[in-house]
This record gives C-alpha cells, structure tokens and sequence, in this order.
C-alpha cells in the first residue's frame, strides 16, 4: 500500500473514530487530501447534467463537504466507498437545487448522457435529473448494493475493475450486477 493511501486511511480512520462524529480537524485534513479528486467528482456530476446548471464544480463541491461534514456517526471503510458517498451528496443537492429552480421557473430539464457508456438514452429522449433521482432511490430501496454501483460507475466514474476490485469480487459479477442496475433503472425511468 502506498504512503498517500495509508494517510488517507488514517484520516478517514480519524474521522470517524469519535462517538462525536470524529475528529473535526482529520475530516478538514481529509477534505484537502482529496479534494483534487472530489471536485473533479463535482466537475463530473456538473457536465452530466448537459450544461443546465448555474451552480459551478467548486459551490457543490463545498456545500457536499457542509453536508458531509454535519452528518453523525459515518463511517467509510475505504477511500472509494467515501467518493461514493460523496457522489450521493453531491447527486442529491443538485437534484435539491433542480427541484428549487423549478419550482420557481418550470421547464427546467436537464439532459442527461445516459446509463450506458457514452450512448445516447434508448428513447433518443432526456433523462430528467429528478427521476433519475428517483428512480435510484426506488433501486436503493430494493438492492442497496446495486445503487452504490451505480453511483460509484455511472457518477464516480470507477470502471468496472477498480469497482470488482474495490468488492473483492469478479469483473463478471460486477458486469452482471452493472446489467442487473441498469435494466431495473430503465424500468423505473419507464414507468415514471
């Protein structure tokens, strides 16, 4: 293991070690360590919403970190599974910051890319960021695993291997859990 992620792993230890939701100082010390990544995760979320936004990578990037940092006893068992969690805040506050811009000027739809790598959505259609929204919550409710994949591969941008690695599992298995994730996503979307 190399020397970064060794202090990464002492600061997320750190962090989350207190009954009083951790060390404040090792969550800032975290924060800075990987915030390169982290805002490239912000950068990331942005683009995906095809340019609909007002709110730029760095405003939801911090306000990701407000959120994180208020929240009690969470704990990340690695560095990955905290990026994850950090791409659900991030996911979440602009799906908030969708919902308050629309309900003060409706027509405010986003085009989203697609559940697929680099395809266009199977109807040719937008994805609106509200009902993706929804549509993996409805997932998290039925398989918790298959929403953290989807977050860590659609969102994260992990690829498939760095996903079976990080599980300790076979590329095939996260392959089929990816197909699985994806197949009940496009339901959902359907129905809604």
């Amino acid at each position: 293991m190399s020397r970064p992620n060794q202090d990464i792993a002492a600061l997320m230890a750190a962090a989350t070690a207190r009954e009083d939701a951790g060390d404040a100082a090792a969550k800032d010390a975290l924060f800075a360590a990987l915030y390169d990544e982290l805002h490239r995760l912000a950068q990331s979320h942005i683009r995906r919403t095809g340019g609909g936004l007002t709110i730029s990578a760095t405003t939801l990037l911090h306000e990701a970190y407000l959120d994180l940092s208020g929240r009690a006893a969470v704990a990340f068992p690695d560095r990955n599974r905290f990026l994850g969690y950090a791409s659900r805040a991030m996911r979440g506050l602009i799906i908030d910051y969708v919902r308050h811009r629309g309900a003060l000027k409706r027509g405010g739809e986003l085009t989203f890319t697609s559940l697929e790598d680099h395809h266009a959505p199977p109807d040719g259609g937008s994805v609106d960021l509200e009902r993706l929204g929804g549509a993996l919550e409805e997932l998290a409710a039925i398989d918790p695993q298959l929403a953290e994949l989807v977050d860590l591969k659609f969102f994260c941008g992990f690829s498939l291997i760095e996903i079976a690695d990080m599980r300790s599992v076979s590329e095939r298995t996260v392959r089929r859990d990816w197909t699985k994730a994806r197949t009940l996503l496009h339901q959902s979307l359907d129905e809604s």
